[in-house]
């Protein structure tokens, strides 16, 4: 279980940025997301941004970017994601208005850093078809 940022198009074209906790099966990246501007965005615009939460000893991170896709018949992957969170006996309140949306990834960004404040991360780019390391000069 972990945390991302994920950025959306607000209607106006800005950007609008939330904390969610996606969930990684073998078969695809999920979001689930409630009721909100957030959902509304995707709706409209299924542009998306997801940015890894900030590690505590390094400066690693990692970012993606595509589109999102609705997925109407999701129960399976509600029940993944009430198991790995351990909610068994019910889900959370706002579990009912939830949709889920598969985030497919056009393009990732990999940076691997030492520690904090190091000046040489490298940097691992993969877009569908290809990727490539370079290191920070």
């Amino acid at each position: 279980m972990g945390l991302g940022f994920l950025g959306t198009v607000r209607p106006d074209g800005g950007p609008r940025l939330h904390p969610v906790c996606p969930l990684i099966t073998d078969d695809g990246l999920y979001a689930f997301v409630v009721p909100s501007p957030k959902r509304d965005d995707l709706h409209r615009d299924p542009r998306y941004a997801l940015h890894s939460y900030p590690c505590p000893t390094n400066e690693d991170a990692f970012y993606m970017f595509g589109n999102a896709a609705l997925v109407n018949d999701a129960d399976a992957l509600r029940s993944a994601f009430l198991a790995e969170r351990g909610w068994t006996d019910s889900p959370p309140p706002d579990w009912p208005g939830q949709q889920v949306f598969e985030l497919l990834i056009e393009r990732c960004l990999y940076t691997k850093t030492n520690s904090h404040a190091d000046f040489n991360p490298v940097h691992t780019v993969w877009r569908a078809g290809y990727a490539v390391s370079y290191k920070s000069s």
